[in-house]
Protein backbone atom coordinates (compact mmCIF):
# COMPACT_ATOMS: atom_id res chain seq x y z
CA UNK A 1 0.00 0.00 0.00
CA UNK A 2 1.23 3.47 -0.91
CA UNK A 3 1.13 5.93 2.01
CA UNK A 4 -1.71 8.44 1.93
CA UNK A 5 -0.76 11.87 0.63
CA UNK A 6 -1.00 14.62 3.25
CA UNK A 7 -3.83 17.17 3.33
CA UNK A 8 -7.42 17.24 4.39
CA UNK A 9 -9.24 14.06 3.49
CA UNK A 10 -12.67 14.08 1.86
CA UNK A 11 -14.20 12.68 5.02
CA UNK A 12 -12.64 15.44 7.13
CA UNK A 13 -13.83 18.16 4.76
CA UNK A 14 -17.37 16.85 4.62
CA UNK A 15 -17.53 16.40 8.40
CA UNK A 16 -16.19 19.94 8.94
CA UNK A 17 -18.79 21.41 6.58
CA UNK A 18 -21.56 19.43 8.22
CA UNK A 19 -20.42 20.48 11.71
CA UNK A 20 -20.36 24.19 10.75
CA UNK A 21 -23.77 23.97 9.10
CA UNK A 22 -25.11 21.99 12.04
CA UNK A 23 -23.87 24.55 14.57
CA UNK A 24 -25.42 27.40 12.56
CA UNK A 25 -28.71 25.57 12.19
CA UNK A 26 -28.75 24.68 15.88
CA UNK A 27 -28.13 28.32 16.81
CA UNK A 28 -30.87 29.46 14.44
CA UNK A 29 -33.18 26.79 15.79
CA UNK A 30 -32.54 27.95 19.38
CA UNK A 31 -33.18 31.59 18.41
CA UNK A 32 -36.32 30.63 16.52
CA UNK A 33 -37.53 28.66 19.52
CA UNK A 34 -36.98 31.64 21.82
CA UNK A 35 -38.73 34.03 19.42
CA UNK A 36 -41.56 31.58 18.90
CA UNK A 37 -42.06 31.23 22.67
CA UNK A 38 -42.10 35.00 23.09
CA UNK A 39 -44.50 35.35 20.17
CA UNK A 40 -46.78 32.78 21.72
CA UNK A 41 -46.73 34.77 25.01
CA UNK A 42 -47.58 37.98 23.19
CA UNK A 43 -50.41 36.38 21.25
CA UNK A 44 -51.69 34.95 24.52
CA UNK A 45 -51.62 38.48 26.01
CA UNK A 46 -53.75 39.80 23.16
CA UNK A 47 -56.22 36.94 23.12
CA UNK A 48 -56.49 36.11 26.80
CA UNK A 49 -55.68 39.41 28.59
CA UNK A 50 -56.08 42.70 26.72
CA UNK A 51 -59.05 41.47 24.74
CA UNK A 52 -61.06 40.37 27.80
CA UNK A 53 -59.94 43.56 29.63
CA UNK A 54 -61.50 45.74 26.88
CA UNK A 55 -64.77 43.83 27.09
CA UNK A 56 -64.84 43.95 30.89
CA UNK A 57 -64.01 47.71 30.87
CA UNK A 58 -67.00 48.33 28.60
CA UNK A 59 -69.19 46.19 30.88
CA UNK A 60 -67.87 48.15 33.85
CA UNK A 61 -68.91 51.42 32.13
CA UNK A 62 -72.35 49.95 31.44
CA UNK A 63 -72.70 48.99 35.11
CA UNK A 64 -71.84 52.58 36.19
CA UNK A 65 -74.29 54.02 33.68
CA UNK A 66 -76.99 51.67 34.99
CA UNK A 67 -76.30 52.92 38.52
CA UNK A 68 -76.52 56.63 37.47
CA UNK A 69 -79.70 56.06 35.45
CA UNK A 70 -81.34 54.08 38.29
CA UNK A 71 -80.56 56.87 40.83
CA UNK A 72 -82.10 59.53 38.50
CA UNK A 73 -85.18 57.38 37.89
CA UNK A 74 -85.74 56.73 41.54
CA UNK A 75 -85.40 60.49 42.32
CA UNK A 76 -88.14 61.17 39.77
CA UNK A 77 -90.56 58.29 40.54
CA UNK A 78 -89.73 57.40 44.12
CA UNK A 79 -90.58 53.81 43.20
CA UNK A 80 -88.23 51.38 45.04
CA UNK A 81 -88.36 49.06 42.04
CA UNK A 82 -86.38 51.64 40.09
CA UNK A 83 -83.43 51.00 42.45
CA UNK A 84 -83.01 47.38 41.28
CA UNK A 85 -80.74 48.38 38.32
CA UNK A 86 -78.63 50.41 40.76
CA UNK A 87 -78.07 47.44 43.04
CA UNK A 88 -77.43 45.12 40.07
CA UNK A 89 -74.96 47.67 38.65
CA UNK A 90 -73.06 47.81 41.92
CA UNK A 91 -72.86 44.01 42.00
CA UNK A 92 -71.76 43.85 38.35
CA UNK A 93 -69.14 46.54 38.98
CA UNK A 94 -67.63 44.57 41.84
CA UNK A 95 -67.56 41.39 39.75
CA UNK A 96 -65.90 43.06 36.78
CA UNK A 97 -63.29 44.76 38.95
CA UNK A 98 -62.44 41.45 40.65
CA UNK A 99 -62.23 39.70 37.25
CA UNK A 100 -60.04 42.42 35.77
CA UNK A 101 -57.60 42.33 38.69
CA UNK A 102 -56.82 38.69 37.88
CA UNK A 103 -55.47 39.80 34.48
CA UNK A 104 -53.47 42.82 35.59
CA UNK A 105 -50.29 41.20 36.97
CA UNK A 106 -48.29 42.33 33.93
CA UNK A 107 -50.11 45.69 33.49
CA UNK A 108 -49.43 48.07 36.44
CA UNK A 109 -50.65 51.12 34.53
CA UNK A 110 -54.01 49.55 33.86
CA UNK A 111 -54.21 48.51 37.50
CA UNK A 112 -53.55 52.08 38.58
CA UNK A 113 -56.27 53.41 36.25
CA UNK A 114 -58.67 50.79 37.61
CA UNK A 115 -57.96 51.98 41.17
CA UNK A 116 -58.65 55.58 40.14
CA UNK A 117 -61.91 54.47 38.61
CA UNK A 118 -62.86 52.58 41.77
CA UNK A 119 -62.12 55.65 43.91
CA UNK A 120 -64.13 58.02 41.71
CA UNK A 121 -67.04 55.59 41.44
CA UNK A 122 -67.07 55.15 45.21
CA UNK A 123 -66.81 58.92 45.72
CA UNK A 124 -69.79 59.48 43.37
CA UNK A 125 -71.87 56.93 45.23
CA UNK A 126 -71.02 58.46 48.59
CA UNK A 127 -71.57 62.08 47.55
CA UNK A 128 -74.40 61.70 45.05
CA UNK A 129 -76.11 58.36 44.80
CA UNK A 130 -76.47 57.45 48.46
CA UNK A 131 -77.67 61.01 49.49
CA UNK A 132 -80.20 61.14 46.63
CA UNK A 133 -81.61 57.73 47.50
CA UNK A 134 -81.83 58.43 51.22
CA UNK A 135 -83.30 61.94 50.72
CA UNK A 136 -85.93 60.62 48.31
CA UNK A 137 -86.87 57.91 50.78
CA UNK A 138 -87.23 60.49 53.61
CA UNK A 139 -88.41 63.68 51.95
CA UNK A 140 -89.86 62.67 48.62
CA UNK A 141 -88.97 63.01 44.99
CA UNK A 142 -88.69 66.78 44.97
CA UNK A 143 -86.05 66.78 47.65
CA UNK A 144 -84.21 64.02 45.87
CA UNK A 145 -84.31 65.81 42.52
CA UNK A 146 -82.97 68.91 44.21
CA UNK A 147 -79.75 67.05 45.01
CA UNK A 148 -79.12 66.16 41.38
CA UNK A 149 -77.21 69.26 40.45
CA UNK A 150 -74.55 70.19 37.95
CA UNK A 151 -71.90 69.33 40.49
CA UNK A 152 -73.37 65.82 40.81
CA UNK A 153 -73.29 65.53 37.03
CA UNK A 154 -69.65 66.68 36.98
CA UNK A 155 -68.72 64.03 39.52
CA UNK A 156 -70.22 61.31 37.31
CA UNK A 157 -68.43 62.82 34.33
CA UNK A 158 -65.20 62.30 36.26
CA UNK A 159 -66.20 58.67 36.66
CA UNK A 160 -66.72 58.46 32.89
CA UNK A 161 -63.35 60.10 32.32
CA UNK A 162 -61.74 57.51 34.57
CA UNK A 163 -63.40 54.75 32.52
CA UNK A 164 -62.15 56.34 29.32
CA UNK A 165 -58.65 56.55 30.83
CA UNK A 166 -58.86 52.87 31.73
CA UNK A 167 -59.96 51.96 28.24
CA UNK A 168 -57.22 54.05 26.68
CA UNK A 169 -54.65 52.31 28.81
CA UNK A 170 -56.07 48.91 27.84
CA UNK A 171 -55.97 49.90 24.16
CA UNK A 172 -52.39 51.05 24.55
CA UNK A 173 -51.41 47.74 26.18
CA UNK A 174 -53.20 45.79 23.43
CA UNK A 175 -51.52 47.86 20.74
CA UNK A 176 -48.14 47.29 22.34
CA UNK A 177 -48.80 43.51 22.46
CA UNK A 178 -49.87 43.55 18.80
CA UNK A 179 -46.72 45.45 17.87
CA UNK A 180 -44.65 42.92 19.81
CA UNK A 181 -46.39 40.02 18.03
CA UNK A 182 -45.77 41.65 14.66
CA UNK A 183 -42.12 42.26 15.52
CA UNK A 184 -41.50 38.73 16.81
CA UNK A 185 -43.31 37.25 13.82
CA UNK A 186 -41.14 39.28 11.47
CA UNK A 187 -38.05 38.19 13.39
CA UNK A 188 -39.17 34.55 13.20
CA UNK A 189 -39.62 34.85 9.43
CA UNK A 190 -36.18 36.41 9.13
CA UNK A 191 -34.64 33.58 11.14
CA UNK A 192 -36.37 31.00 8.95
CA UNK A 193 -35.13 32.76 5.84
CA UNK A 194 -31.61 32.82 7.28
CA UNK A 195 -31.84 29.07 8.08
CA UNK A 196 -33.04 28.41 4.54
CA UNK A 197 -30.16 30.47 3.17
CA UNK A 198 -27.70 28.54 5.35
CA UNK A 199 -29.08 25.25 4.03
CA UNK A 200 -29.00 26.49 0.42
CA UNK A 201 -25.49 27.88 0.77
CA UNK A 202 -24.28 24.71 2.51
CA UNK A 203 -25.92 22.59 -0.19
CA UNK A 204 -24.30 24.68 -2.89
CA UNK A 205 -20.92 24.46 -1.21
CA UNK A 206 -21.37 20.72 -0.78
CA UNK A 207 -22.36 20.25 -4.44
CA UNK A 208 -19.43 22.34 -5.64
CA UNK A 209 -17.10 20.45 -3.31
CA UNK A 210 -18.44 17.10 -4.45
CA UNK A 211 -18.09 18.15 -8.09
CA UNK A 212 -14.54 19.34 -7.55
CA UNK A 213 -13.35 16.67 -5.12
CA UNK A 214 -15.45 13.62 -6.09
CA UNK A 215 -17.19 13.77 -9.45
CA UNK A 216 -14.34 15.17 -11.51
CA UNK A 217 -11.67 12.85 -10.03
CA UNK A 218 -14.02 9.86 -10.37
CA UNK A 219 -14.85 10.78 -13.97
CA UNK A 220 -11.18 11.09 -14.77
CA UNK A 221 -10.46 7.77 -13.05
CA UNK A 222 -13.34 6.09 -14.91
CA UNK A 223 -12.04 7.40 -18.26
CA UNK A 224 -8.60 6.03 -17.54
CA UNK A 225 -10.02 2.70 -16.35
CA UNK A 226 -12.05 2.43 -19.58
CA UNK A 227 -8.88 2.99 -21.58
CA UNK A 228 -7.25 0.15 -19.66
CA UNK A 229 -10.36 -2.05 -20.06
CA UNK A 230 -10.27 -1.49 -23.83
CA UNK A 231 -6.87 -3.15 -23.92
CA UNK A 232 -4.32 -0.43 -23.16
CA UNK A 233 -2.88 -2.19 -20.10
CA UNK A 234 0.29 -0.11 -20.25
CA UNK A 235 -1.61 3.15 -19.66
CA UNK A 236 -0.62 4.51 -16.26
CA UNK A 237 -3.44 5.76 -14.03
CA UNK A 238 -3.01 9.18 -12.39
CA UNK A 239 -5.68 10.74 -10.14
CA UNK A 240 -6.00 14.20 -8.53
CA UNK A 241 -8.17 15.03 -5.57
CA UNK A 242 -8.35 14.27 -1.86
CA UNK A 243 -6.03 11.67 -0.30
CA UNK A 244 -8.66 8.91 -0.57
CA UNK A 245 -8.82 9.30 -4.33
CA UNK A 246 -5.08 9.45 -4.62
CA UNK A 247 -4.91 6.18 -2.68
CA UNK A 248 -7.69 4.70 -4.83
CA UNK A 249 -5.86 5.68 -7.99
CA UNK A 250 -2.68 4.09 -6.70
CA UNK A 251 -4.55 0.87 -5.82
CA UNK A 252 -6.25 0.77 -9.24
CA UNK A 253 -2.92 1.32 -10.96
CA UNK A 254 -1.38 -1.46 -8.86
CA UNK A 255 -4.25 -3.72 -9.93
CA UNK A 256 -3.63 -2.69 -13.55
CA UNK A 257 0.03 -3.58 -13.24
CA UNK A 258 -0.84 -6.95 -11.72
CA UNK A 259 -3.43 -7.65 -14.43
CA UNK A 260 -0.91 -6.70 -17.10
CA UNK A 261 1.61 -9.04 -15.53
CA UNK A 262 -0.95 -11.85 -15.24
CA UNK A 263 -2.04 -11.31 -18.85
CA UNK A 264 1.54 -11.58 -19.99
CA UNK A 265 1.85 -14.82 -18.07
CA UNK A 266 -1.49 -16.00 -19.52
CA UNK A 267 -0.27 -15.25 -23.03
CA UNK A 268 2.87 -17.22 -22.38
CA UNK A 269 0.85 -20.04 -20.84
CA UNK A 270 -1.58 -19.96 -23.80
CA UNK A 271 1.31 -20.24 -26.20
CA UNK A 272 2.68 -23.16 -24.21
CA UNK A 273 -0.79 -24.75 -24.04
CA UNK A 274 -1.24 -24.32 -27.80
CA UNK A 275 2.11 -25.98 -28.32
CA UNK A 276 1.17 -28.78 -25.90
CA UNK A 277 -2.22 -29.14 -27.60
CA UNK A 278 -0.44 -29.47 -30.90
CA UNK A 279 1.75 -32.18 -29.43
CA UNK A 280 -1.29 -33.85 -27.86
CA UNK A 281 -3.09 -33.69 -31.19
CA UNK A 282 -0.14 -35.39 -32.82
CA UNK A 283 -0.07 -37.98 -30.05
CA UNK A 284 -3.84 -38.47 -30.36
CA UNK A 285 -3.44 -39.06 -34.07
CA UNK A 286 -0.59 -41.44 -33.30
CA UNK A 287 -2.75 -43.22 -30.68
CA UNK A 288 -5.61 -43.44 -33.17
CA UNK A 289 -3.26 -44.99 -35.70
CA UNK A 290 -1.85 -47.26 -32.99
CA UNK A 291 -5.37 -48.32 -31.97
CA UNK A 292 -6.14 -49.14 -35.55
CA UNK A 293 -2.97 -51.20 -35.66
CA UNK A 294 -3.95 -52.90 -32.40
CA UNK A 295 -7.42 -53.64 -33.74
CA UNK A 296 -5.80 -55.09 -36.83
CA UNK A 297 -3.49 -57.07 -34.59
CA UNK A 298 -6.47 -58.30 -32.58
CA UNK A 299 -8.17 -59.36 -35.79
CA UNK A 300 -5.04 -61.16 -36.92
CA UNK A 301 -4.63 -62.74 -33.49
CA UNK A 302 -8.23 -63.93 -33.48
CA UNK A 303 -8.17 -65.31 -37.00
CA UNK A 304 -4.76 -65.70 -38.61
CA UNK A 305 -2.90 -66.86 -35.46
CA UNK A 306 -5.68 -69.13 -34.25
CA UNK A 307 -5.56 -71.29 -37.35
CA UNK A 308 -1.85 -72.20 -37.16
CA UNK A 309 -2.18 -72.79 -33.43
CA UNK A 310 -5.15 -75.10 -33.97
CA UNK A 311 -3.14 -77.00 -36.57
CA UNK A 312 -0.12 -77.27 -34.30
CA UNK A 313 -2.26 -78.38 -31.40
CA UNK A 314 -4.25 -80.83 -33.53
CA UNK A 315 -1.23 -82.50 -35.09
CA UNK A 316 0.60 -82.61 -31.78
CA UNK A 317 -2.44 -84.33 -30.26
CA UNK A 318 -2.51 -86.75 -33.22
CA UNK A 319 1.13 -87.50 -32.64
CA UNK A 320 0.41 -87.99 -28.97
CA UNK A 321 -2.44 -90.43 -29.59
CA UNK A 322 -0.82 -92.36 -32.43
CA UNK A 323 2.73 -92.66 -31.19
CA UNK A 324 2.13 -92.70 -27.47
CA UNK A 325 4.22 -95.53 -26.04
CA UNK A 326 5.94 -96.26 -29.36
CA UNK A 327 8.68 -93.75 -28.84
CA UNK A 328 10.82 -93.35 -25.81
CA UNK A 329 9.67 -91.58 -22.67
CA UNK A 330 11.48 -88.36 -23.57
CA UNK A 331 9.67 -88.13 -26.93
CA UNK A 332 6.32 -88.55 -25.20
CA UNK A 333 7.33 -85.74 -22.82
CA UNK A 334 8.31 -83.44 -25.71
CA UNK A 335 5.03 -84.06 -27.47
CA UNK A 336 3.15 -83.30 -24.24
CA UNK A 337 5.10 -80.04 -23.88
CA UNK A 338 4.18 -79.07 -27.45
CA UNK A 339 0.47 -79.82 -26.93
CA UNK A 340 0.41 -77.91 -23.62
CA UNK A 341 2.26 -74.94 -25.12
CA UNK A 342 -0.15 -74.70 -28.07
CA UNK A 343 -3.16 -74.92 -25.79
CA UNK A 344 -1.74 -72.30 -23.40
CA UNK A 345 -1.03 -70.00 -26.36
CA UNK A 346 -4.67 -70.35 -27.47
CA UNK A 347 -5.88 -69.51 -23.98
CA UNK A 348 -3.57 -66.49 -23.76
CA UNK A 349 -4.75 -65.17 -27.11
CA UNK A 350 -8.40 -65.63 -26.17
CA UNK A 351 -7.89 -63.93 -22.80
CA UNK A 352 -6.01 -61.03 -24.39
CA UNK A 353 -8.82 -60.59 -26.91
CA UNK A 354 -11.39 -60.58 -24.11
CA UNK A 355 -9.32 -58.06 -22.15
CA UNK A 356 -8.91 -55.72 -25.12
CA UNK A 357 -12.62 -55.79 -25.99
CA UNK A 358 -13.79 -54.63 -22.52
CA UNK A 359 -15.33 -51.18 -22.92
CA UNK A 360 -14.63 -51.10 -26.67
CA UNK A 361 -17.31 -53.41 -27.96
CA UNK A 362 -20.24 -52.21 -25.88
CA UNK A 363 -23.94 -53.03 -25.94
CA UNK A 364 -24.96 -50.13 -23.69
CA UNK A 365 -25.87 -50.00 -20.01
CA UNK A 366 -29.18 -51.46 -18.86
CA UNK A 367 -30.61 -52.41 -15.48
CA UNK A 368 -29.11 -55.77 -14.54
CA UNK A 369 -30.35 -58.01 -11.73
CA UNK A 370 -27.22 -59.47 -10.12
CA UNK A 371 -29.31 -62.33 -8.67
CA UNK A 372 -30.02 -63.50 -12.23
CA UNK A 373 -26.34 -62.99 -13.07
CA UNK A 374 -25.36 -65.20 -10.12
CA UNK A 375 -27.70 -67.88 -11.45
CA UNK A 376 -25.82 -67.80 -14.76
CA UNK A 377 -22.48 -67.82 -12.92
CA UNK A 378 -23.61 -70.87 -10.93
CA UNK A 379 -24.38 -72.65 -14.19
CA UNK A 380 -21.05 -71.72 -15.76
CA UNK A 381 -19.02 -72.89 -12.74
CA UNK A 382 -21.09 -76.01 -12.03
CA UNK A 383 -18.50 -78.49 -13.33
CA UNK A 384 -15.65 -76.91 -11.40
CA UNK A 385 -17.72 -76.78 -8.21
CA UNK A 386 -18.74 -80.43 -8.51
CA UNK A 387 -15.13 -81.43 -9.03
CA UNK A 388 -13.94 -79.46 -5.96
CA UNK A 389 -17.03 -80.20 -3.81
CA UNK A 390 -17.43 -76.40 -3.53
CA UNK A 391 -20.27 -74.50 -1.89
CA UNK A 392 -21.51 -71.27 -3.52
CA UNK A 393 -23.90 -68.97 -1.63
CA UNK A 394 -25.05 -65.41 -2.05
CA UNK A 395 -27.35 -62.97 -0.32
CA UNK A 396 -30.03 -60.91 -2.01
CA UNK A 397 -28.12 -58.85 -4.58
CA UNK A 398 -29.14 -55.45 -6.01
CA UNK A 399 -30.17 -54.28 -9.45
CA UNK A 400 -27.58 -51.98 -11.06
CA UNK A 401 -26.93 -50.38 -14.43
CA UNK A 402 -24.31 -52.08 -16.52
CA UNK A 403 -23.62 -54.65 -19.24
CA UNK A 404 -24.87 -58.08 -18.26
CA UNK A 405 -22.23 -60.12 -20.19
CA UNK A 406 -19.38 -58.17 -18.56
CA UNK A 407 -20.89 -58.46 -15.07
CA UNK A 408 -21.38 -62.20 -15.60
CA UNK A 409 -17.73 -62.49 -16.66
CA UNK A 410 -16.69 -60.44 -13.60
CA UNK A 411 -18.49 -62.64 -11.04
CA UNK A 412 -17.57 -65.85 -12.88
CA UNK A 413 -13.87 -64.92 -12.70
CA UNK A 414 -14.10 -64.21 -8.97
CA UNK A 415 -15.97 -67.44 -8.19
CA UNK A 416 -13.59 -69.48 -10.39
CA UNK A 417 -10.55 -67.96 -8.66
CA UNK A 418 -12.03 -68.74 -5.23
CA UNK A 419 -12.57 -72.38 -6.26
CA UNK A 420 -9.18 -72.68 -7.94
CA UNK A 421 -7.10 -71.26 -5.09
CA UNK A 422 -8.51 -73.59 -2.42
CA UNK A 423 -6.76 -75.27 0.46
CA UNK A 424 -5.97 -78.98 0.21
CA UNK A 425 -8.53 -81.28 1.82
CA UNK A 426 -10.82 -78.31 2.68
CA UNK A 427 -14.08 -78.03 0.69
CA UNK A 428 -14.20 -74.54 -0.83
CA UNK A 429 -16.88 -72.11 0.35
CA UNK A 430 -17.61 -69.00 -1.68
CA UNK A 431 -20.05 -66.33 -0.53
CA UNK A 432 -21.21 -63.27 -2.46
CA UNK A 433 -22.82 -60.42 -0.48
CA UNK A 434 -23.71 -56.77 -1.02
CA UNK A 435 -24.29 -53.72 1.14
CA UNK A 436 -25.12 -50.11 0.33
CA UNK A 437 -22.38 -47.63 1.32
CA UNK A 438 -23.37 -44.08 0.50
CA UNK A 439 -24.46 -44.06 -3.13
CA UNK A 440 -22.55 -47.23 -4.11
CA UNK A 441 -23.07 -50.94 -3.68
CA UNK A 442 -20.09 -52.68 -2.12
CA UNK A 443 -20.08 -56.30 -3.31
CA UNK A 444 -17.83 -58.87 -1.63
CA UNK A 445 -16.59 -62.26 -2.76
CA UNK A 446 -15.43 -64.13 0.37
CA UNK A 447 -13.85 -67.60 0.34
CA UNK A 448 -11.98 -69.93 2.71
CA UNK A 449 -9.07 -70.54 0.36
CA UNK A 450 -5.34 -70.03 0.66
CA UNK A 451 -5.61 -66.23 1.06
CA UNK A 452 -3.33 -63.47 -0.21
CA UNK A 453 -0.43 -61.88 1.62
CA UNK A 454 -0.92 -58.11 2.16
CA UNK A 455 2.21 -57.23 0.19
CA UNK A 456 0.73 -58.88 -2.92
CA UNK A 457 -2.76 -57.29 -2.59
CA UNK A 458 -2.12 -54.77 -5.38
CA UNK A 459 -0.04 -57.01 -7.68
CA UNK A 460 -2.75 -59.60 -8.34
CA UNK A 461 -4.73 -57.14 -10.51
CA UNK A 462 -1.77 -56.57 -12.87
CA UNK A 463 -2.08 -58.39 -16.18
CA UNK A 464 -0.05 -61.64 -16.36
CA UNK A 465 0.95 -61.20 -12.72
CA UNK A 466 1.03 -64.64 -11.06
CA UNK A 467 1.88 -65.49 -7.46
CA UNK A 468 2.20 -69.24 -8.14
CA UNK A 469 3.64 -71.40 -10.87
CA UNK A 470 1.36 -72.70 -13.62
CA UNK A 471 1.99 -76.25 -12.39
CA UNK A 472 0.59 -75.41 -8.92
CA UNK A 473 -2.46 -73.47 -10.15
CA UNK A 474 -3.35 -73.38 -13.86
CA UNK A 475 -4.33 -70.16 -15.64
CA UNK A 476 -3.00 -67.27 -17.69
CA UNK A 477 -2.78 -64.66 -14.92
CA UNK A 478 -5.20 -62.31 -16.64
CA UNK A 479 -8.48 -63.11 -14.84
CA UNK A 480 -8.22 -60.48 -12.07
CA UNK A 481 -6.94 -57.91 -14.56
CA UNK A 482 -10.17 -58.47 -16.49
CA UNK A 483 -12.10 -58.10 -13.21
CA UNK A 484 -10.41 -54.77 -12.49
CA UNK A 485 -11.04 -53.43 -15.97
CA UNK A 486 -14.73 -54.42 -15.89
CA UNK A 487 -15.24 -52.80 -12.48
CA UNK A 488 -13.53 -49.57 -13.52
CA UNK A 489 -15.49 -49.56 -16.79
CA UNK A 490 -18.67 -49.56 -14.67
CA UNK A 491 -17.41 -46.66 -12.54
CA UNK A 492 -16.27 -48.61 -9.47
CA UNK A 493 -13.14 -49.74 -7.64
CA UNK A 494 -11.84 -53.15 -6.67
CA UNK A 495 -9.48 -54.17 -3.87
CA UNK A 496 -8.43 -57.02 -1.63
CA UNK A 497 -9.56 -56.87 1.99
CA UNK A 498 -6.53 -58.09 3.95
CA UNK A 499 -8.23 -57.88 7.35
CA UNK A 500 -10.32 -61.04 7.02
CA UNK A 501 -9.32 -63.83 9.43
CA UNK A 502 -9.47 -66.62 6.82
CA UNK A 503 -9.30 -66.97 3.06
CA UNK A 504 -9.61 -64.11 0.63
CA UNK A 505 -12.14 -61.28 0.41
CA UNK A 506 -12.21 -59.33 -2.83
CA UNK A 507 -14.51 -56.30 -2.68
CA UNK A 508 -15.62 -53.97 -5.45
CA UNK A 509 -18.06 -51.10 -5.75
CA UNK A 510 -20.71 -50.33 -8.37
CA UNK A 511 -22.88 -47.17 -8.55
CA UNK A 512 -26.31 -47.70 -6.98
CA UNK A 513 -29.60 -46.69 -8.56
CA UNK A 514 -31.05 -43.43 -7.13
CA UNK A 515 -34.19 -45.24 -5.96
CA UNK A 516 -32.09 -47.65 -3.87
CA UNK A 517 -30.25 -44.75 -2.21
CA UNK A 518 -33.54 -42.96 -1.45
CA UNK A 519 -35.11 -46.14 -0.09
CA UNK A 520 -32.13 -46.77 2.20
CA UNK A 521 -32.24 -43.18 3.48
CA UNK A 522 -35.98 -43.48 4.18
CA UNK A 523 -35.49 -46.81 5.97
CA UNK A 524 -32.71 -45.33 8.12
CA UNK A 525 -34.94 -42.39 9.05
CA UNK A 526 -37.82 -44.67 10.06
CA UNK A 527 -35.66 -47.18 11.93
CA UNK A 528 -36.76 -47.43 15.58
CA UNK A 529 -34.27 -47.35 18.49
CA UNK A 530 -35.24 -50.95 19.39
CA UNK A 531 -33.97 -52.08 15.98
CA UNK A 532 -30.47 -50.79 16.63
CA UNK A 533 -28.96 -54.27 17.35
CA UNK A 534 -25.57 -54.35 15.61
CA UNK A 535 -25.70 -56.24 12.29
CA UNK A 536 -22.83 -58.31 10.95
CA UNK A 537 -21.49 -58.95 7.48
CA UNK A 538 -22.62 -62.39 6.27
CA UNK A 539 -19.23 -63.10 4.75
CA UNK A 540 -16.83 -61.86 7.41
CA UNK A 541 -18.94 -61.93 10.58
CA UNK A 542 -17.78 -58.37 11.35
CA UNK A 543 -20.16 -55.73 12.69
CA UNK A 544 -21.36 -53.34 10.00
CA UNK A 545 -20.95 -49.58 10.59
CA UNK A 546 -24.03 -47.82 11.91
CA UNK A 547 -24.62 -45.97 8.63
CA UNK A 548 -24.49 -49.24 6.66
CA UNK A 549 -26.69 -51.57 8.75
CA UNK A 550 -29.92 -50.56 7.06
CA UNK A 551 -28.35 -51.06 3.62
CA UNK A 552 -27.21 -54.66 4.19
CA UNK A 553 -29.46 -57.16 2.42
CA UNK A 554 -30.68 -60.27 4.31
CA UNK A 555 -29.71 -63.70 3.09
CA UNK A 556 -32.56 -65.81 1.77
CA UNK A 557 -32.66 -69.55 1.12
CA UNK A 558 -35.05 -71.56 -1.04
CA UNK A 559 -34.57 -74.90 0.67
CA UNK A 560 -33.54 -76.65 3.91
CA UNK A 561 -29.94 -76.28 4.98
CA UNK A 562 -28.72 -79.85 4.51
CA UNK A 563 -25.95 -81.26 2.26
CA UNK A 564 -26.76 -82.87 -1.10
CA UNK A 565 -24.60 -85.56 -2.54
CA UNK A 566 -23.66 -86.08 -6.19
CA UNK A 567 -25.83 -89.19 -6.45
CA UNK A 568 -28.96 -87.37 -5.19
CA UNK A 569 -31.22 -85.36 -7.50
CA UNK A 570 -30.76 -81.57 -7.25
CA UNK A 571 -33.41 -79.69 -5.31
CA UNK A 572 -33.93 -76.28 -3.73
CA UNK A 573 -31.34 -74.53 -5.96
CA UNK A 574 -28.59 -77.05 -5.04
CA UNK A 575 -26.22 -78.59 -7.57
CA UNK A 576 -24.36 -81.80 -6.74
CA UNK A 577 -22.16 -81.33 -3.71
CA UNK A 578 -22.67 -77.53 -3.79
CA UNK A 579 -25.20 -75.54 -1.80
CA UNK A 580 -26.50 -72.52 -3.70
CA UNK A 581 -28.35 -69.94 -1.66
CA UNK A 582 -30.52 -68.32 -4.29
CA UNK A 583 -31.85 -64.81 -3.75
Amino acid sequence: MTPVVGGWSLRRRVITLLVVVGVLLLGLAAAEGTVAARNRTQVDAILNKTGPLRVQAQELLNALLDQETAVRGYAVSGDPADLSPYQAGVKQEQDRVASMRKLLDDYPQIDQELRILEQRAEQWRQTVAVPVVSTTQRSGTAAGQALITDQARQQFDQVRAAVEGLQQEILAARQQAADDVRSSSNLLVVLLIVAALVVVVAGGVLLLSLDRMVIRPLTGLADQVREVAEGDYQHGIAVVGPPEFLQLGEDVDAMRRKIAKDLAEVREARERIEWVNGQLQKQAEELTRSNRDLEQFAYVASHDLQEPLRKVASFCQLLQRRYAGQLDERADQYIAFAVDGAQRMQRLINDLLAFSRIGRLTTGFVEVDLNKVMGDVAGQTEAARQYADAELTWTELPVIRGEEPLLTNLLANLVSNSIKFRRPDVPPKVHISARLVGDEWEISCQDNGIGIEPEFADKIFVIFQRLHSKDAYPGTGIGLAIVKKIVEYHGGQVWVDTDVPEGTAIRFTLPALPKDVEAAAAAAALESPEAATPATDDATGEALPAGEVSAALPEQSTGPDRPDRADNPPEGGRTGDMRETVG
